[in-house]
């Protein structure tokens, strides 16, 4: 029968013809036959199943097998025994050079059918020494399958005792040399399942002997560790490492951070590999190991290794969100590599080339998984934003990236930085205090952002830190009938005496908020100091006057006491006046308007304008306005020197907010001197047109605030549509208009008009121009002749002889800075200085103040960044050289304090006089008791959190926490206030890229 079997299947009739023969055969072969009939149908099938050359002979005698193990058992028993078993193993079958690649699924087969026999136990002895030796010969990811097959479906045969574990060992080191050789992704399917299929095998193994877990992972830690291998080892082993139990993690993790026999470079080496497996699909608590050994390592410092590893690979982890398959988990690891890594930007910023190419890639992808990534993406990118501002030009194309996408807000930006970080702590208790846990080692209190609130806080802190301003504001008593006023009182009491790092000024923001502002949204802080500064004023004008001392002081004459008593201390502090002249051409006669101002409003002049040099101090006869002398002849009009205005456009604060995190600042080449007329220059190698679209107006030559105010105080022309209204000539007549100063505040408010609308473009846009701002301005004052010699008996520098002007010395002491390309969005912060008179001890107080010298004015008192919580020191280069870095980033409000000695010296002899007798201020009781119980209440919050943190992390390994001592960061390295920002198929490439 044999006979006719071998000759039908070897011949050429078609497999219809002969399925119908080999059936017959076989229901022949159910029939009681003689057993060397059945020997030879057992050779001839056997044969047919390791060396037949198509499948259809290898399927025709796997069924003759499976008859004759069935209907033939004795026979079959005997035929299948272990001496042949033994040599099918170790020789292999079939011809030399030719072995055949089916012998242990040829085993597989048989063994179902002597299970029950009184050979059975020498066969499973057998395969259980020879599966380890087989193993021991690293087979191919195929064979290694086949072992794990036969060893799955029938467990008897697997190695015991000892052999058990090494038997565990040494498969994790035959899948360590697993490699697909091949690209297509029916052979890399192919392969994973083999993979799967020898990971499989050892999780039975582990959850059966549990002992064997640990000297596995020994064995794998060894294998990643190895210095020596001229060949990485393959990330299949990942597929391992998904089945050991999670409550094994700690464990392991703290047995391996802690072995001194372990090297930094092999740990290193080890960590580095395990990173590369995120590239590993399908596989589970992958980036859980990963994170962990990450976390174990920050808990033994080990910061070193964690910093090179990092740097070395986040790229490549990064590059992995571009597949959905291991999306999740490289999402995983690489939210904790960012948000571990906060000492410095260097990874972050390895990272900013490539996400908007990943982010355009997920939105094409338009999938649930695609869709998620972006998100969290996003929510990650935010913090590092928070974490590491300073950086605009580069986070520029990032935040347009992901302008679409959902905004963090503080408090959650705040928990992700605290989970994770692992930045070296000098000080032990320091980890258990949460961030921001003592004041800045300024001595200065930071504002919390409310939501877009940087534009009320830049102003809040650049009143507070106008010395004269405060100390008036402190010095109101109860019941003073001003209920906006008596807010900011406790308000700057807070910012003065709270041990709190930062306080909310919540109360302050609903008292003082313009009704017609959106919640939530970004404003125009311009429009809010302009409000809030006529509020109070309002207020006080129809409450208690606050300054009743001052009529009472024997220093003033009764003129003088009313003149001052009539006005408000918002009116003391920031008020001046201008009179508009307004000349008609016609009949030369001249009408005037005095009006009183808190701030001047500075447009910039047209391109075309003729610029001059401008210096940093402004001499009077620079920007003294003068009329044109007027004509002999009507004909000589026309060629009046005279320059037509624009009139600028209002914007509208209304709009999405955009996170743009306080920028740090470096002293770059020669320090700008603020009293040698040199302007600060435009940064060539930054081109915001380039950096901002068209929204962005190209900056110009240079200009100075000298040459705003110059443009402010010079002629209009009023001709055409604009002509005046002549009342002596009672016709529309062309004109002359000019403003001029008549009395200078204590405090000049100026605010730069960089917003207009366009109507070319239709869009709003921001005029980026560089404006150097000189840390001392003169400002030209018209006097009548009648009050020359009585002002200038206060000062020695009076009016110029005949010129009815003087020079009023104005210092620089705050800058708000907007940082963006929008006045709908970006985001504000501050510089601002203290700036007093000084008067040395000894010298006759004579009614005339004399102020420092202007070196130790301009640069020995401390400038400070105030950006929200955060507040760090600075400096006037910082200061004055803030857009050349940073485009976008531009001056807007500026604030500069009257020296005394001029027009105001009543005003600074009152002031210098209240300070001598009364001190500090004294605060009212309740505001003292308020101030004391927050403080008290602070501490019992920082002990109640240092507590909880302890018993925490109690029974956890020593890992020091995310807070390192911030406020010791340098301007270019200070964490951003966190004022929110603007809001605000595709990319699976090569699968054989992926995996390997």
């Amino acid at each position: 029968m044999d006979k006719i079997l071998e000759a039908v299947v070897m011949s050429s009739y078609p497999n219809n013809v002969k399925q119908g023969l080999v059936r017959r055969v076989i229901e022949a072969a159910k029939q009681p036959m003689d057993s060397e009939q059945c020997w030879s149908m057992l050779e001839l099938s056997t044969k047919l199943y390791l060396t037949g050359d198509t499948k259809y002979k290898r399927e025709v005698g796997k069924e003759v097998l499976e008859v004759y193990g069935h209907y033939h058992p004795e026979e079959f028993e005997e035929f299948f025994n272990v001496r042949f078993l033994l040599s099918l193993l170790q020789e292999g079958y079939g011809p030399l050079g030719k072995r055949s690649h089916y012998v242990l699924d040829y085993i597989q087969l048989g063994l179902q059918f002597v299970l029950e026999s009184p050979s059975a136990n020498s066969i499973f002895s057998l395969l259980r020494i020879e599966v380890l030796r087989k193993v021991c010969e690293r087979p191919s990811p195929k064979q290694c399958a086949k072992i794990s097959k036969l060893l799955t479906q029938h467990p008897q045969c697997i190695p015991t005792g000892k052999h058990q574990l090494l038997f565990c060992q040494q498969l994790i080191r035959c899948i360590g040399h697993f490699q697909c050789v091949s690209e297509g992704e029916e052979e890399i399917m192919e392969f994973l399942e083999q993979v799967n299929k020898v990971s499989g095998l050892l999780q039975r193994i582990w959850r059966t002997q549990t002992s064997t877990i640990l000297p596995s992972l020994k064995e794998l830690f060894t294998i990643i560790s190895s210095t020596e291998e001229q060949e990485a080892p393959s990330n299949a082993l990942a597929s391992v490492v998904q089945f050991v139990p999670l409550e094994l993690m700690d464990g392991v993790i703290r047995n391996l951070t802690n072995d001194d026999s372990i090297t930094d470079v092999q740990m290193m080496m080890a960590i580095g590999r395990m990173i590369d497996w995120v590239s590993w699909p399908l596989g589970k608590n992958i980036d859980k190991w990963i994170i962990a050994l990450l976390k174990g390592l920050a808990a033994v410092k080990k910061f070193s290794i964690l910093i090179e590893v990092t740097l070395s690979k986040i790229e490549k982890v990064f590059s992995k969100l571009l597949y959905p398959i291991v999306r999740e988990g490289a999402l995983s690891v690489l939210q904790y590599m960012l948000l571990s890594f906060q000492h410095s930007h260097e990874a972050f910023h390895l990272l900013l080339p490539h996400i908007p190419r990943l982010v355009a890639s997920l939105k094409k992808e338009d999938s649930n998984s695609a869709t998620s990534s972006l998100e969290q993406l996003a929510e990650l990118i935010h913090c590092m934003f928070f974490r590491f501002s300073g950086f605009p030009d580069l986070y520029e194309p990032v935040l347009e990236a992901i302008k679409a996408l959902p905004i963090p807000n503080e408090d959650r930006i705040k928990h992700l930085l605290g989970q994770n970080a692992w930045t070296s702590q000098k000080n032990e208790l320091a980890c258990f205090y949460p961030r921001l846990a003592s004041k800045s080692e300024t001595g200065k209190i930071g504002l919390i952002n409310l939501g877009n609130t940087c534009y009320m806080n830049s102003i809040i802190q650049s009143l507070f830190m106008a010395s004269d301003f405060r100390h008036s504001v402190l010095n109101l008593t109860e019941g003073n009938s001003q209920p906006l006023m008596t807010k900011l009182q406790w308000l700057f009491a807070f910012l003065e005496h709270s041990q709190r790092p930062a306080i909310s000024p919540e109360s302050f923001l609903s008292a003082s908020w313009p009704p017609w502002f959106t919640p939530g949204a970004q404003q125009d802080c311009s429009e809010y100091l302009k409000y809030l500064l006529d509020r109070l004023h309002e207020e006080e004008k129809t409450g208690k006057r606050i300054y009743q001392k001052l009529k009472e002081s024997s220093l003033m004459s009764q003129a003088v006491e009313h003149h001052y008593l009539n006005k408000t201390l918002i009116e003391k502090m920031f008020g001046g006046k201008m009179m508009t002249k307004i000349r008609c051409l016609k009949c030369l006669n001249v009408s005037s308007r005095e009006e009183a101002f808190t701030d001047l409003s500075l447009a910039f002049p047209p391109p075309d304008r003729n610029m001059r040099g401008s210096a940093s101090i402004l001499p009077v006869e620079e920007i003294g306005p003068q009329f044109i002398e007027p004509p002999e002849n009507a004909s000589q009009l026309t060629g009046s020197p005279w320059i037509k205005r624009k009139a600028p456009m209002a914007a509208d604060p209304a709009a999405l907010p955009m996170l743009v995190e306080t920028l740090g600042f470096q002293e770059r080449g020669e320090a700008a001197n603020p009293l040698g007329g040199n302007d600060i220059g435009v940064d060539k190698a930054k081109d915001p047109l380039s950096a901002f679209g068209e929204q962005a107006c190209a900056p110009k030559d240079s200009r100075s605030v000298p040459d705003l105010i110059n443009y402010f105080l010079s002629p209009e022309r009023l001709t055409a549509e604009n002509k005046y209204h002549c009342e002596k000539c009672a016709s529309l007549q062309d004109a002359e208009k000019v403003a001029e100063l008549t009395e200078g505040p204590h405090y000049l408010i100026l605010t730069l008009l960089r917003f207009s609308f366009d109507p070319r473009t239709m869009k709003r846009k921001k005029i980026l121009d560089n404006v150097s701002i000189p840390v001392v301005l003169k400002l030209p004052i018209l006097v009548a002749p009648e009050e020359t010699e009585e002002i200038c008996q206060c000062g020695k520098d009076g009016a110029a002889p005949g010129s009815g002007f003087m020079s009023v010395v104005y210092d620089l002491c705050s800058v708000v800075v907007h940082s963006g390309i929008s006045s709908e969005s970006g985001h504000y912060y501050c510089y601002s200085r203290e700036c007093t008179d000084t008067v040395p001890q000894g010298q006759p107080r004579d009614g005339t103040p004399k102020p420092a010298s202007d070196k130790q004015l301009d640069f020995e008192i401390q400038w400070y960044l105030f950006n929200d919580t955060r507040v760090s020191f600075s400096s006037f280069e910082s200061v004055s050289n803030v857009t050349s870095f940073f485009p976008k980033d531009t001056a807007y409000v500026l604030f500069y304090r009257q020296r005394p000695g001029r027009q105001s010296c009543l005003l600074h002899e009152a002031l210098a006089e209240a300070g001598h007798l009364h001190g500090e201020p004294s605060l009212h009781k309740d505001l003292m008791e308020a101030i004391s119980k927050d403080n008290i209440l602070y501490l019992q919050e920082q002990e109640k959190e240092a507590r909880n943190r302890a018993a925490y992390i109690s029974a956890l390994p020593k890992s020091p926490l995310w807070w390192r001592d911030l406020d010791r960061d340098k301007d270019d390295d200070s964490s951003s206030g966190g004022c929110s920002p603007a809001a605000g198929g595709g990319g699976s490439g090569s699968f054989h890229g992926l995996v390997f």
